[in-house]
Protein backbone atom coordinates (compact mmCIF):
# COMPACT_ATOMS: atom_id res chain seq x y z
CA UNK A 1 0.00 0.00 0.00
CA UNK A 2 1.40 3.43 -1.06
CA UNK A 3 0.30 6.01 1.31
CA UNK A 4 0.37 10.17 0.30
CA UNK A 5 -0.46 12.89 2.68
CA UNK A 6 -2.93 15.59 1.37
CA UNK A 7 -2.48 19.00 3.07
CA UNK A 8 -5.32 21.10 1.95
CA UNK A 9 -5.74 24.78 1.66
CA UNK A 10 -2.87 26.01 4.50
CA UNK A 11 -3.09 29.34 2.98
CA UNK A 12 -1.89 33.01 4.33
CA UNK A 13 -5.63 33.75 4.53
CA UNK A 14 -6.55 31.37 7.17
CA UNK A 15 -4.55 33.23 9.50
CA UNK A 16 -3.99 36.06 11.81
CA UNK A 17 -4.43 38.94 9.79
CA UNK A 18 -5.58 36.75 6.62
CA UNK A 19 -9.06 37.94 4.94
CA UNK A 20 -10.41 34.60 6.87
CA UNK A 21 -8.90 33.80 10.28
CA UNK A 22 -9.75 30.47 11.64
CA UNK A 23 -10.22 28.94 15.02
CA UNK A 24 -6.93 27.12 16.36
CA UNK A 25 -4.68 27.89 12.91
CA UNK A 26 -1.40 27.66 15.01
CA UNK A 27 -1.76 24.44 16.63
CA UNK A 28 -3.15 22.67 13.76
CA UNK A 29 -0.34 23.85 11.98
CA UNK A 30 2.37 22.43 14.44
CA UNK A 31 0.30 19.20 13.79
CA UNK A 32 0.08 19.25 10.27
CA UNK A 33 3.71 20.16 10.28
CA UNK A 34 4.67 17.03 12.67
CA UNK A 35 2.40 14.67 10.42
CA UNK A 36 4.41 16.05 7.62
CA UNK A 37 7.71 15.51 9.21
CA UNK A 38 6.41 11.96 10.48
CA UNK A 39 5.30 11.19 6.62
CA UNK A 40 8.76 12.16 5.17
CA UNK A 41 10.30 9.92 7.39
CA UNK A 42 8.42 6.92 6.62
CA UNK A 43 8.38 7.50 2.83
CA UNK A 44 4.88 8.75 2.31
CA UNK A 45 4.70 11.10 -0.38
CA UNK A 46 3.25 14.80 0.61
CA UNK A 47 0.93 16.96 -2.13
CA UNK A 48 0.14 20.05 -1.03
CA UNK A 49 -3.67 21.60 -2.37
CA UNK A 50 -3.29 25.27 -3.15
CA UNK A 51 -7.24 27.00 -3.08
CA UNK A 52 -7.19 30.04 -6.03
CA UNK A 53 -10.56 31.67 -6.04
CA UNK A 54 -11.68 34.32 -8.69
CA UNK A 55 -11.98 37.72 -7.19
CA UNK A 56 -15.71 38.36 -8.05
CA UNK A 57 -15.95 34.96 -6.10
CA UNK A 58 -14.53 35.80 -3.17
CA UNK A 59 -11.95 38.11 -1.52
CA UNK A 60 -9.52 35.40 -0.81
CA UNK A 61 -7.15 33.04 -2.00
CA UNK A 62 -7.04 35.43 -5.05
CA UNK A 63 -3.88 34.85 -7.56
CA UNK A 64 -1.03 36.81 -6.43
CA UNK A 65 -2.09 38.09 -3.08
CA UNK A 66 -0.08 36.96 -0.16
CA UNK A 67 -2.91 35.72 1.12
CA UNK A 68 -3.52 33.15 -1.76
CA UNK A 69 0.24 31.70 -0.74
CA UNK A 70 0.72 28.48 1.27
CA UNK A 71 1.91 29.29 4.48
CA UNK A 72 5.52 29.25 4.61
CA UNK A 73 5.86 26.69 7.77
CA UNK A 74 4.45 24.37 5.76
CA UNK A 75 6.42 24.78 2.39
CA UNK A 76 9.66 24.69 4.95
CA UNK A 77 8.23 21.54 6.23
CA UNK A 78 7.55 19.93 2.86
CA UNK A 79 10.55 21.55 0.43
CA UNK A 80 9.58 20.15 -3.34
CA UNK A 81 6.45 18.21 -2.58
CA UNK A 82 4.25 18.91 -5.68
CA UNK A 83 1.12 21.67 -5.49
CA UNK A 84 -2.05 20.89 -6.92
CA UNK A 85 -4.30 24.17 -7.39
CA UNK A 86 -7.69 23.98 -7.57
CA UNK A 87 -10.62 26.66 -7.54
CA UNK A 88 -13.45 24.08 -5.75
CA UNK A 89 -14.14 22.51 -2.84
CA UNK A 90 -12.97 18.85 -4.15
CA UNK A 91 -9.53 19.10 -4.43
CA UNK A 92 -9.79 15.83 -7.46
CA UNK A 93 -12.59 18.52 -9.43
CA UNK A 94 -11.15 19.45 -12.48
CA UNK A 95 -7.47 19.57 -11.39
CA UNK A 96 -3.93 17.19 -11.87
CA UNK A 97 -3.98 15.73 -8.38
CA UNK A 98 -5.54 12.18 -9.89
CA UNK A 99 -2.37 12.15 -11.84
CA UNK A 100 0.15 13.05 -9.42
CA UNK A 101 -1.54 10.40 -7.28
CA UNK A 102 -1.33 7.67 -10.42
CA UNK A 103 2.40 8.81 -10.55
CA UNK A 104 3.15 7.96 -7.08
CA UNK A 105 1.43 4.85 -6.99
CA UNK A 106 -1.32 6.03 -4.45
CA UNK A 107 -3.36 3.58 -2.28
CA UNK A 108 -4.42 5.20 0.59
CA UNK A 109 -5.04 8.77 1.53
CA UNK A 110 -4.14 11.15 4.45
CA UNK A 111 -6.21 14.09 4.65
CA UNK A 112 -5.63 17.13 5.80
CA UNK A 113 -6.03 21.20 5.81
CA UNK A 114 -8.23 23.40 6.19
CA UNK A 115 -11.41 23.91 6.23
CA UNK A 116 -12.96 20.59 7.80
CA UNK A 117 -16.05 20.48 6.68
CA UNK A 118 -15.37 22.35 3.41
CA UNK A 119 -12.60 21.41 1.22
CA UNK A 120 -11.21 18.73 3.26
CA UNK A 121 -14.67 17.00 3.78
CA UNK A 122 -15.60 17.48 0.14
CA UNK A 123 -12.13 15.89 -0.79
CA UNK A 124 -12.62 12.86 1.29
CA UNK A 125 -15.61 12.22 0.22
CA UNK A 126 -15.17 12.75 -3.68
CA UNK A 127 -16.13 10.45 -5.88
CA UNK A 128 -12.48 10.26 -7.18
CA UNK A 129 -11.40 9.32 -3.77
CA UNK A 130 -13.33 6.12 -3.53
CA UNK A 131 -10.35 4.00 -5.04
CA UNK A 132 -8.37 5.20 -2.08
CA UNK A 133 -8.44 4.30 1.60
CA UNK A 134 -8.96 7.42 3.12
CA UNK A 135 -8.14 8.50 6.64
CA UNK A 136 -8.87 12.40 7.84
CA UNK A 137 -6.36 13.55 10.43
CA UNK A 138 -8.48 15.05 13.20
CA UNK A 139 -5.98 17.09 14.57
CA UNK A 140 -4.59 18.43 11.50
CA UNK A 141 -7.56 20.18 10.47
CA UNK A 142 -9.39 23.00 11.46
CA UNK A 143 -12.44 25.58 10.45
CA UNK A 144 -14.02 28.20 12.71
CA UNK A 145 -15.27 26.98 15.29
CA UNK A 146 -14.52 23.82 17.63
CA UNK A 147 -18.14 22.64 17.00
CA UNK A 148 -17.89 23.19 13.70
CA UNK A 149 -14.71 20.94 13.60
CA UNK A 150 -15.95 18.29 16.27
CA UNK A 151 -19.69 17.87 14.06
CA UNK A 152 -17.62 17.82 10.56
CA UNK A 153 -15.59 14.79 11.68
CA UNK A 154 -18.94 13.03 13.10
CA UNK A 155 -20.35 12.99 9.74
CA UNK A 156 -17.09 11.76 8.17
CA UNK A 157 -16.43 9.29 10.48
CA UNK A 158 -18.95 7.00 8.95
CA UNK A 159 -17.91 7.54 5.47
CA UNK A 160 -13.99 7.46 5.80
CA UNK A 161 -11.51 7.27 8.78
CA UNK A 162 -10.81 9.63 11.26
CA UNK A 163 -7.74 9.04 13.36
CA UNK A 164 -4.92 11.82 14.75
CA UNK A 165 -1.89 11.60 12.94
CA UNK A 166 -0.10 9.66 15.32
CA UNK A 167 -2.32 6.58 14.69
CA UNK A 168 -2.50 6.75 11.06
CA UNK A 169 0.85 7.41 10.17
Amino acid sequence: MSKALLVIDVQNDYFEGGKLPLWNTEATLDNIVQAVRAAREQGVAVVLIQQLTDPAVAPMFNAGTEGAEIHPALLAAAPGAPVVVKTQADSFYETTLEQVLSGLGTTSLLVCGMMTQNCVTHTAISRAADKYEVTVLADCCTTVSALIHQVALRALAIRVGVAPADQAL
